[in-house]
This record gives C-alpha cells, sequence and structure tokens, in this order.
C-alpha cells in the first residue's frame, strides 16, 4: 500500500515539475538572448578605443618595421594613406626614417582621388613613433587640408590680380603725366592727354571703391538694416545710372511692366546689383541693339529679375568663371570701357545677402540673360493706431508708401 502512495506521489509530483522546468528553460533562453545583446554593447576600454579611432576625422594607421599596415581607419583610406592594406610609398619612405632615428616628421601629400564623392585633395600627414620604447612600430596621423589650401590659392590668386589689375592703369597714369608735360605749350596735346589721365584716374577710384564694397560684402562689415524695398523703384535707378552710356553707345534700355512687390533689403546694394548688371549687358551689346530689363513673380514668393542682352554672349566654360572676380570674357572691350572685372562678383554676394540667387542663360553670339532671384517681402496688416494717409491717397500711394509710413512710425517709437 505504501508502494502505491509513494507512486501516486512521484506522478503528482512529477506533473508539477514538467511544467515548472518548461517554464524555466524559456526563461534561460530569455536570459541568454539578453546576455548576446548586452554583449553588442560597448562594454571594454579596447571596444571604446577602436569605435573611437574608426570614427575619428583624422586619418589614424599603425605600421610596423615590415611595411604591414596593422591598424587603420576609414579615414586613412580615404585620405590615401593606405590603399587596399598598403601603405602609401611616400608615407612610408618617411617612415622608414622615423623607425630609424625615432624623430617625427611631417608630409604634405596630394591626394589621387580613387573613389567618386571624395573631396580630400590635400593631406598633411604625420609621422612618428608609436612608442619610444618600442622601436618596431610607427603611427601616421592624417589631416584633411584641403580647404585650408584651396583658400590659400584663392588668396594668392587674389592678390596677384590686385596687384596686376591696379599696376595697369598706374602705369598709363604715369606714361600720360609723362607725356602731358612734354606737350605743355600744345593746348590739344595738353587736353587729349589730360582727358586720358582723367580716365585712367576715375577706373583706378572705380576699382578701389568696388574693392571695398566687396570686402563689406564678404562680411568684413556688417549689413545695414533691411527695409522694405520697391523693386520698381530698383530698377528705375538702375535705368537712370546707365541711360547715358546707353545713349552714348545707342543702345535703347527698356522695362517691362511693374510688379508693384516689396523685397526685404538695403536698396543702394539692390540698385547697385541691378545697375552693374545693366552696365554689363550695354558694355557687351553691339551698337544699336536693346537691352531689356523684365520682372516675374513666382508663386507670390520671388520675384525674378532679368536683365536681357543680344550681344556676343558666354561660352560654356567661361560661364562657370564670370562671378569670379576681374574675371572679363572679353577683355579687350571691358578695358577700353573702363571696366574693373568686379562688377559681377559684387553681384553675387549682393544676392547671397538678400538670400536670394543669380543665374545665367548664355548662347554665343545670341545674347545672354542674368536673372536674379529675391524673396517677396509680405508687410504683416497693421494693428496699431499708424497715421493713416486716406483711403483714396493709400491706394494711390502703393505699397511702398504704406511700407515706409510704418517704418518712419517704428522708427519714431524707438526714439521715444
Amino acid at each position: 500500500m505504501s508502494s502505491v502512495l509513494a507512486f501516486l506521489l512521484g506522478v503528482a509530483v512529477a506533473g508539477v515539475a514538467l511544467p515548472a522546468f518548461g517554464w524555466a528553460r524559456k526563461r534561460f533562453a530569455r536570459y541568454r538572448s539578453t546576455a548576446t545583446l548586452e554583449d553588442n554593447q560597448v562594454t571594454t576600454i579596447s571596444q571604446v578605443l577602436h569605435l573611437a579611432i574608426q570614427g575619428s576625422p583624422t586619418g589614424v594607421a599603425v605600421l610596423d618595421r615590415g611595411g604591414e599596415v596593422i591598424l587603420s581607419n576609414a579615414r586613412a583610406h580615404d585620405m590615401n594613406l593606405v590603399h587596399d592594406r598598403s601603405v602609401n610609398e611616400q608615407v612610408w619612405e618617411v617612415a622608414t626614417v622615423v623607425l630609424d632615428d625615432k624623430e617625427s616628421r611631417t608630409l604634405d601629400l596630394t591626394v589621387t582621388r580613387r573613389r567618386t564623392g571624395s573631396r580630400v585633395s590635400s593631406v598633411r600627414a604625420f609621422i612618428k613613433p608609436l612608442t619610444l620604447v618600442d622601436d618596431r612600430f610607427v603611427i601616421v596621423y592624417g589631416t584633411d587640408e584641403s580647404e585650408n589650401v584651396r583658400m590659400e590659392s584663392a588668396r594668392r590668386d587674389f592678390v596677384a590680380n590686385v596687384s596686376h589689375e591696379l599696376k595697369t592703369p598706374v602705369g598709363g597714369m604715369a606714361l600720360l603725366a609723362e607725356a602731358l608735360m612734354e606737350g605743355v605749350d600744345d593746348p590739344e596735346h595738353v587736353e587729349y592727354f589730360g582727358q586720358r589721365l582723367h580716365r585712367e584716374a576715375h577706373r583706378m577710384a572705380d576699382m578701389i571703391n568696388e574693392l571695398i564694397s566687396l570686402s563689406k560684402l564678404q562680411g568684413a562689415e556688417a549689413l545695414p538694416e533691411m527695409e522694405p524695398v520697391s523693386v520698381d523703384d530698383v530698377i528705375a535707378e538702375a535705368f537712370s545710372r546707365n541711360q547715358v552710356a546707353a545713349d552714348n553707345a545707342d543702345i535703347t534700355l527698356t522695362k517691362g511692366n511693374d510688379s508693384g512687390v516689396l523685397v526685404l533689403g538695403d536698396r543702394s546694394l539692390l540698385v547697385t546689383a541691378v545697375s552693374n548688371l545693366i552696365s554689363n549687358a550695354i558694355n557687351y551689346s553691339p551698337q544699336s541693339v536693346p537691352v531689356s530689363v523684365s520682372q516675374k513673380i513666382v508663386d507670390s514668393d520671388v520675384v525674378l529679375i532679368r536683365v536681357t542682352d543680344r550681344g556676343i554672349g558666354i561660352s560654356p566654360e567661361d560661364q562657370k568663371r564670370v562671378f569670379e572676380r576681374f574675371f572679363r570674357v572679353d577683355k579687350a572691350r571691358s578695358r577700353s570701357t573702363g571696366g574693373t572685372g568686379l562688377g559681377l562678383a559684387i553681384v553675387k554676394h549682393v544676392v547671397a545677402n538678400h538670400n536670394g540667387n543669380i543665374k545665367l542663360w548664355s548662347r554665343p553670339g545670341t545674347g545672354s540673360t542674368f536673372t536674379i532671384e529675391l524673396p517677396i517681402h509680405h508687410p504683416e496688416p497693421d494693428t496699431d493706431d499708424t497715421p493713416v494717409i486716406g483711403d483714396d491717397e493709400t491706394q494711390a500711394a502703393g505699397p511702398l508708401r504704406q511700407a515706409v509710413t510704418r517704418v518712419a512710425t517704428r522708427r519714431k517709437d524707438k526714439a521715444s
């Protein structure tokens, strides 16, 4: 009887234990899965160092005496310090010297681009012993100097261009002054060379003033406070500035319909930009060929100001460079008209400082169209007690008068 009871008790215990065992097995499997996930976390110093080196913007490579790459990161490959587990020949040549005398050295490299999209063109490599205790290894640090090299090249070009451009009128003025002194007894001689001397002096003054303006636009000085400006008024004043030059060339300036829109900006700078485009169009157009300026509103948010000529046009390779300082499509024509080569560079920076864009379409022998894109300014409706001119008068005055009235009122409030 006792054996029967023992058997029944064992069955009961087994019935309870089997489900418990299944639950425990599932629980253990869950812990094992969690442990696997934890193994993928950063838990050791070696993992930290590995991730730090691989994610560094500095190229890092460790080499041994046999020229084998012991360790390298992705940036070292971008900089061509190593490639396919092989060290750059120039780097290895310097590394062998470092291994021998344990003195650190630097090396400037010009990178041959192996991968599409890589922007690294110049690298400075710093090569030193990994440790002074063990002389079997050297470490190479690489920094991307591409932007610094480009900026330095641009600076040298700019200084050389300025020196050359200023040297030309200064040399011409010296020759003209000498010729003037030799012919003091001849009134016609004096008048002829005096006029040319005067023209060269004005050209040099214009160049200096435009260099100063360009310096301000590029961030040397803060721009004036932006105010609502009428695009129609900007174009009208730019027309006025160029009317004499157009008349002398027998060129008709034509203007499209007014848009009535405002942009937030500096009036004098915008007038200068549009005026420079019109002046360029006149200078590069044949006599008696019209130059036109038109406006177009896009999606009620952007106004396009287009200056179109039917002149010599610009070749595709030159179109990429027309906004560079001192670049001229036709140097002979530009010098004869007193051009400084800075006009389009100023236009580019004025438009950029007004959150706009400048685009060019041109075809040799057909002409060119420069398009300024500017965001339209939408004045907020008045909610204060700003003095009103009167309904009829307000409508006649247009949006510019309303904007000027609001600006004047705000200035008075600030002053008080």
